[in-house]
């Protein structure tokens, strides 16, 4: 068993944990040719630059606005998990969930294609129909208005039903003498699955909530950035996003890993403050 754990423990400890030993670049001015231990010691200079910087208040608006209306959405896969779990029919269920579940196999990129093309305002399905029902087509990739829904609910469309596979695993285990003995009481299906269906599973949706709650300030950099243009900036450039450009395309890396610390310390601070919460309900990570 130990030599199975092997291969999952050495990738977390060569990608997760040694590559912490490089934050300390966030408190350094990082040179080449100087190295890490090398390099002069500036303290919290790089993290006072990037709060007193015009964008900081943008990106912070940005990064949380398209996190909080994701949070928003975090119930349809129960929804929908709930739904195909009163399924009954083997046939339409296997179709339906195929339909569901396969858009999370798609790449990102092929993906980001995909709602390009539908969107696209002289050519794009989605266009042709505004056009014939008789409006003004959209250039809904430009438009810094409609970024963060196209983003979201193209999210949402592309996971949902991998999001549901946990949800219906729990489902799985509900004792269904308890359907059975609610049903002679009279029950209807609706009153089954509140009274039953979702107590059982809501251990595993506050879990998942906190996991998702981890991760509240990491929106998706690849697909945020294969969006991205120059005229939707003003509401697509998020901290990850900014990082990237900052430290990648601009080898401002002490910069950029303040910037990335900060963030991720972010995201720790919400962790164990919901983990904390979710702890009175019982059910906690740890």
């Amino acid at each position: 068993m130990y030599v199975l754990l092997a291969p999952a423990l050495l990738y977390f400890l060569v990608f997760k944990y040694y590559p912490m030993y490089g934050l300390q670049i966030a408190f350094k001015k990082f040179v080449a040719s100087k190295g890490i231990l090398g390099s002069e010691w500036v303290g919290l200079e790089h993290f006072t630059r990037f709060f007193n910087s015009h964008y900081f208040w943008d990106l912070i608006k940005n990064t949380l606005g398209i996190s909080l209306y994701q949070l928003l959405l975090f119930p349809i896969s129960i929804i929908v998990a709930l739904s195909l779990n009163e399924l009954r029919e083997g046939k339409f269920k296997k179709i339906a969930q195929t339909i569901t579940y396969a858009p999370h196999f798609i790449s990102v990129v092929v993906f980001v294609g995909m709602i390009i093309a539908f969107l696209n305002p002289v050519t794009g399905i989605v266009n042709n129909i505004i056009q014939f029902l008789g409006f003004e087509p959209i250039s809904f990739m430009t438009e810094p208005s409609w970024f963060k829904t196209i983003f979201v609910f193209s999210n949402e469309w592309q996971n949902l039903g991998w999001g549901a596979i946990i949800y219906l695993a729990a489902l799985a285990g509900v004792d269904t003498e308890l359907h059975e003995a609610a049903k002679v009481d009279g029950a209807s299906r609706l009153q089954r699955i509140r009274h039953i269906n979702i107590p059982w599973i809501l251990p595993t949706i506050i879990i998942l909530l906190i996991l998702n709650m981890g991760n509240f300030m990491s929106v998706g950099f690849e697909k945020i950035l294969l969006m991205q243009n120059p005229l939707n900036l003003e509401s697509s450039q998020v901290i990850q996003t900014y990082v990237y450009e900052a430290g990648l395309l601009n080898g401002q890396y002490s910069y950029s890993t303040a910037v990335g610390l900060f963030n991720s310390v972010i995201n720790f601070i919400i962790l164990i403050t919901f983990n904390r919460l979710a702890r009175k309900t019982g059910t906690s990570l740890w």
